[in-house]
């Protein structure tokens, strides 16, 4: 049997980093088990923008800090996994914007509920209190470290 982690091994943004990438593949893991096992968490940057508007591909490059051609691959290759198409703009036909397909949406409704059940699962463990608790400090970290407000808009890119 493994050795617990001792939590001074590591610093608190390397612990958190860590514990989001073991949350996000056990996200990753159920999502595939529902027949998306195709998505990936860069993935994720990508429909945090088209959840609530249809970006031009421009757009969609200026709020993930990248290149026009690095947004247009990212969009490709969802587009052939079935999750997003670019459709012409309804004033502008030479304009094409970036949408959910249904199976996008279907996707995302899969990855809230994964994160939900992963929710409860750890509520289970640590009980209300202490996972409360947890989210409280690392909603404080967030906030301290500057990263709070991105998450509020919906605009959390990639590290570089």
């Amino acid at each position: 049997m493994q050795q617990p982690l001792d939590p001074h091994d590591l610093d608190t943004g390397t612990l958190a980093l860590f514990a989001g990438f073991a949350a996000t593949s056990a996200v990753q893991d159920e999502l595939a088990a529902h027949g998306f096992p195709d998505l990936r968490m860069s993935h994720g940057y990508v429909f945090q923008h088209l959840l609530r508007a249809r970006p031009t591909i421009g757009d969609l490059a200026e709020k993930l800090d990248m290149t026009q051609q690095g947004a247009s691959k990212a969009v490709a290759e969802l587009e052939r996994l079935g999750y997003t198409e670019r459709l012409p703009d309804p004033h502008d036909a030479r304009i094409r914007r970036v949408t959910l397909t249904p199976r996008g949406h279907e996707a995302v409704a899969a990855a809230r509920h994964a994160r939900a059940a992963l929710e409860e699962r750890l509520r289970q463990r640590f009980g209300t209190t202490a996972l409360d608790a947890a989210r409280a400090l690392l909603a404080d970290l967030l906030d301290t470290l500057g990263g709070a407000a991105a998450v509020q808009r919906r605009e959390v890119r990639p590290p570089r």
